[in-house]
């Protein structure tokens, strides 16, 4: 056992409480602590931390950093896993390192290629990584231009946000009228062009937009974790299709994900994305940060994050080859604590005197001892999303219904009893 690490996760996806858990649960059980910021009190982040603080609304991003260098030298943080304003904080990275921080993100240069989808698309291009075809969208004009383009050469068009991550702003364009067909069960990404032309023409000012095939599964989403050498230590494929979900280490995917790792100096955890297009697999998407699903590679027996976590301080971890790929799984919602709040005073209800019975207010919550702004935790609960293990008797390219079996719940949930819920997506 060595000596203590001290980790902090900023305003980051609710699924991360399983990147938390993975790093305490480390094989070489070296103790870890965890401090965590964020924006939403309710954030099972904060309950799931050792420490915690609300962060400051309101921040410029130059701000943002600053608050960032004080938290990490207040806390001692040894490793910070920078997710909101990565950009802004990595291109200060030797003024963390000089106060002992590492950042567990890959440079500034990677991290602003990568930012703009657009300007992504472009570098890839160039070093020889497949990419759907695009159109760059500012006006109804330009994107009349590319569905068309596209419609013509019988796809359906889908446009997103050229800068933005988590699928954000994702629409799939159709022809079809709204009508009530679009009300009627759940919400759909599918949007009449019409409405969207009417959107852009109220808009005035122009959009930016990526236009691009809509792409069919399976999605493919490969975790790296390269090293501050430009190494690549770990390549495994996650395999979407359907609610099906597995692994994989196909070199369709594997090679293509390492050789743009390698080359953009993508450091540390990155997630990159690939789909099909005909019959070729094209990049989708590059996420500069751990993937929330990063966790579901412990069905393979990698715990990531702590492999990580070495390479930020240091410690070499050599290459890591899963010694076998978990079998296929669907992902479930599970409960997990959030910090316990204060209420305000409650207005005492005035009701209709019911002969013979004795009114009962409400009882008054008694103010909470902790401070409301930062502390140590535990407390009520909130769904997270754990991955369940289905038999697997179809190959991960093929659609199949696998039925979930059972949802896990971690002890240190089960051990906070029940209290308020919050839903948590999968990522």
């Amino acid at each position: 056992m060595g000596s203590r690490v001290r980790v902090w996760l900023n305003r980051t996806y609710a699924e991360n409480v399983f990147f938390m858990d993975q790093l305490r649960s480390n094989p070489q059980r070296r103790p870890v602590e965890i401090h965590a910021t964020h924006g939403d009190a309710d954030s099972p982040i904060l309950a799931a931390a050792d420490t915690a603080a609300m962060e400051p609304e309101g921040l410029s991003r130059a701000a943002y950093v600053e608050y960032a260098l004080d938290q990490c030298a207040r806390h001692e943080i040894d490793v910070f896993v920078p997710v909101l304003h990565q950009t802004s904080i990595v291109a200060h990275r030797a003024e963390f390192a000089a106060q002992g921080t590492a950042l567990l993100a890959p440079p500034s240069e990677a991290v602003a290629v990568f930012h703009d989808k657009v300007t992504a698309y472009q570098a890839l291009q160039a070093v020889g990584v497949p990419v759907p075809p695009w159109w760059r969208v500012r006006t109804e004009e330009e994107l009349l231009v590319a569905v068309e383009t596209l419609e013509a050469a019988g796809h359906k068009a889908c446009f997103k946000p050229a800068a933005g991550a988590g699928g954000v702003g994702f629409r799939v364009i159709t022809r079809a009228p709204f009508s009530l067909n679009h009300l009627n069960g759940f919400p759909s990404s599918y949007v009449p062009l019409s409405l969207v032309q009417d959107a852009l023409r109220g808009a005035g000012k122009p959009v930016d937009w990526l236009v691009m095939p809509l792409l069919a599964e399976p999605e493919v989403s490969v975790d790296c974790l390269t090293g501050p050498d430009g190494r690549v230590r770990m390549a495994v494929g996650r395999t979407k299709n359907g609610r099906r979900r597995g692994f994989t280490l196909n070199p369709s995917w594997i090679e293509p994900a390492r050789r743009l790792a390698e080359a953009f100096g993508l450091h540390y955890l990155t997630n990159i994305q690939f789909r099909m297009f005909g019959d070729e697999p094209v990049l989708m998407d590059v996420n500069t940060r751990p993937a929330g699903g990063l966790h579901q590679l412990a069905l393979c027996g990698i715990n990531a994050p702590w492999a990580a976590v070495q390479l930020a301080i240091g410690e070499e971890t050599g290459e890591i080859v899963p010694a076998h790929l978990g079998q296929d799984y669907a992902v479930v919602t599970g409960p997990r604590p959030v910090r316990p709040v204060t209420l305000p005073q409650q207005r005492a209800e005035t009701l209709p005197a019911t002969p013979g019975v004795e009114p009962v207010m409400a009882p008054v919550a008694e103010p909470a001892t902790a401070s409301a702004t930062e502390s140590p935790l535990p407390s009520a609960i909130t769904p997270t999303v754990s991955p369940i293990v289905a038999p697997a008797t179809t190959p991960v390219t093929a659609p199949a219904a696998t039925p979930a079996i059972a949802s896990g719940i971690s002890p240190a949930a089960a051990a906070a009893g029940a209290g308020a819920t919050a839903a948590v997506a999968p990522a």
